[in-house]
């Protein structure tokens, strides 16, 4: 009776105890995308109306022709989004080490997921 429960249990803190940081950073916050009933970016297909829920791992301004660009790199623990606000140069609040919950439709531009002027919600830390 709970061999099991105490068993996984012994498990994660060995994994715990022997993982990269990295490792274990991304597991959380696959998790937590999961618990928030965000999709799941390595599920996430060209053309599909998705939720990623992610860290922003870098910010940059990228001016494209006569318009700049706002572009975020949004880690959720299993693959990398980009998100790209067109014609921003600055959104309060969209840096790196923020996590954002991110919605819009799927792209993909030069072989790497992108959301375009997605809707966003930044999430407090707890």
């Amino acid at each position: 009776m709970g061999g099991d429960k105490g068993d996984g249990y012994w498990r994660r803190l060995v994994r715990r105890l022997t993982s990269e940081v990295e490792d274990l950073d991304a597991d959380d916050l696959s998790e937590q995308a999961e618990a928030s009933g965000a999709q799941r970016a390595c599920d996430c297909r060209s053309g599909q109306e998705v939720t990623v829920l992610g860290r922003l791992r870098s910010v940059e301004l990228s001016p494209r022709d006569a318009a700049a660009t706002l572009e975020a790199e949004l880690f959720d623990g299993t693959e990398g989004v980009t998100l790209v606000w067109l014609g921003r140069r600055r959104i309060p609040g969209i840096e790196p080490g923020r996590t954002v919950k991110a919605k819009g439709r799927i792209a993909v531009r030069d072989g790497r997921k992108v959301l375009y002027n997605p809707y966003y919600e930044l999430q407090t830390t707890t």
